[in-house]
């Protein structure tokens, strides 16, 4: 007897040739250059892209809503595991949205501790950034010679919070701790060896052929494209618009310190990638101008408001008001004032900014984050077609995209 197969009348309908030569793919979630859980449904002519789909939403993390779900000390961790690379640039952020809220001014030397932290960050991320994006395109000296600056940055980050990824360095009215003893020293040496460094990875890789090959006329973002998708950050000033949320709405100290904005009038990835070298030589001219201002500052690292911050820690140790007032913060939370504020930083990535607003109780009613990297993956769609699928790679890693603060 005949075995009756009961897919045949299916199979029979379908039609497995294309009178065309296009042929979809997925790029991710798990292809290691796709720097994290992307998905792009590329349609390809050839290996031409011809169409391009990010799909993003694969570590369902839900943060903003898990925000109003906490008290406002206790989200402030939460926010290290946004872009896990620059941790200190999402703790800052956060703080001062929440400063801004209650009208919190924090003292001098808590400004200049919060800078050099932030610029040294800036520089652990731009390295990162360095280290993968060659290491994508086929470098890989210049991964191993990164990532080494990088491990001496991020010792001095953990000389100072105890952590080197997720590091809670930043508090509500200034920062939990002085500077240790020698850790200007160790700064310092760190910030002489520095230019150096970078000038043998500009060695290796500014006249490189294939590093030329890869990047120079690939990924062009024009100003008018880059304004239309929300670019921000290096992939902005990438594009020729010199805007610098440091110097345009500056905070902290960084109206009382001189800086250039690097621009690039390429606008392709070989210019962004001369543009974050030199983002990388600005923050140490940073930092070399604040530990001066460090030391002539007051040794007061927390601002004093009863109502929405703590007491010192002898205080809470000796009054007996100033320990009710810490119970009463730590397990029922401060109450911000009615209202609502936005607040934007100049993160490694971009403009990073903290949406609250507050109904006068101990959890925000609602809290929204803009983040660099959701714009910088959005631009794809238009970024990619024309392209072929090898410059994919350089694109994605060149656009320095983190899901930590896309899956939000």
């Amino acid at each position: 007897m005949q075995k009756v197969n009961k897919l045949q009348p299916f199979f029979e309908n379908l039609v497995f040739e294309r009178d065309d030569n296009t042929m979809i793919i997925n790029f991710g979630p798990q292809h290691p250059s796709s720097h994290g859980q992307l998905r792009l449904i590329l349609e390809l002519d050839g290996e031409m892209v011809t169409k391009a789909t990010p799909d993003v939403g694969y570590l369902h993390r839900g943060m903003e809503k898990m925000a109003e779900n906490m008290i406002y000390n206790e989200f402030l961790p939460t926010t290290d595991r946004m872009d896990y690379i620059a941790a200190s640039s999402n703790n800052y952020g956060f703080a001062l949205a929440v400063e801004t809220l209650i009208g919190l001014e924090v003292p001098r030397r808590a400004k200049t501790i919060r800078m050099m932290l932030l610029e040294l960050n800036r520089i652990t991320s731009h390295l990162f950034w360095l280290a993968t994006h060659a290491l994508d395109v086929g470098a890989m000296t210049i991964f191993l010679y990164a990532f080494r600056e990088r491990e001496y940055a991020m010792d001095l980050i953990e000389e100072y919070c105890g952590a080197r990824l997720t590091h809670s360095s930043v508090r509500i009215g200034g920062v939990p701790l002085d500077l240790p003893e020698n850790w200007i020293t160790n700064l310092s040496k760190f910030l002489d060896k520095l230019p150096a460094n970078l000038a043998d990875y500009e060695g290796l890789l500014d006249q490189n052929r294939i590093w030329k090959m890869r990047l120079e006329e690939v990924g062009k973002i024009t100003p008018e494209m880059a304004q239309s998708w929300g670019c921000s950050g290096p992939m902005l000033r990438g594009s020729g618009i010199a805007w610098d949320i440091r110097k345009e709405e500056p905070y902290e100290l960084y109206d009382e310190v001189e800086f250039d904005v690097p621009v690039s009038d390429t606008f392709d990835s070989y210019g962004r990638y001369k543009l974050h070298m030199e983002e990388m030589r600005q923050s140490v001219k940073i930092i070399r101008q604040v530990i001066p201002m460090y030391y002539k500052s007051e040794p007061e690292i927390m601002a004093h408001a009863p109502k929405y911050i703590s007491a010192p820690k002898e205080q809470i140790m000796t009054q007996n008001y100033s320990l009710m007032e810490h119970f009463v913060l730590v397990t029922q939370g401060m109450r911000p004032p009615v209202g609502e504020v936005y607040v934007a930083t100049e993160s490694p990535k971009g403009e990073l900014g903290f949406y609250i607003n507050s109904q006068g109780g101990a959890y925000p009613y609602r809290l929204k984050l803009r983040a660099p990297s959701f714009w910088h993956t959005s631009i794809l769609q238009e970024l990619l077609p024309g392209h072929y699928l090898a410059d994919v790679v350089t694109i994605i890693g060149n656009a320095n995209i983190v899901f930590g603060e896309i899956d939000r």
